[in-house]
């Protein structure tokens, strides 16, 4: 999501905070942000880069640091009547070779598809009104 505000409301259960970079507003091309935010127990940060942007069809971001091997989040948008379909593709690989692989399958691809779908709760319900 572009919007550094609307991400931090919707991310409140797991207390994400801008802390670098773009930290509210807009997000644009080319612009990072590091997020700070509790996952699995433990504050983590994530530093994010928009690489590339089409608006208003998608934009997708890589982190360039933080706790994963690799991790890209393109974000589509279409419209359909008068409603926008937004949808998530999330790839991302963990560390720690074949035991980051058994972790991702066990537990990690369930937390966050959970994750995006409480967020994209609450930009709809925040978009809708």
């Amino acid at each position: 999501m572009r919007d550094i505000d609307l991400h931090q409301k919707s991310t409140s259960k797991t207390h994400e905070k801008a802390i670098a970079g773009r930290t509210s507003g807009l997000i644009e091309n080319n612009e990072t942000v590091t997020w700070r935010g509790k996952h699995l127990g433990v504050y983590q940060t994530h530093t994010s880069k928009i690489i590339n942007m089409k608006k208003p069809y998608q934009f997708t971001d890589i982190m360039l640091k933080g706790t994963f091997k690799s991790f890209k989040h393109q974000h589509l948008f279409k419209q359909e009547g008068d409603n926008t379909i937004m949808t998530d593709i999330l790839e991302f690989e963990s560390p720690f070779g074949i035991i980051g692989k058994i972790f991702n399958r066990i537990f990690l691809k369930y937390y966050l598809k959970k994750f995006l779908l409480e967020r994209n709760k609450i930009i709809k319900i925040t978009a809708e009104r």
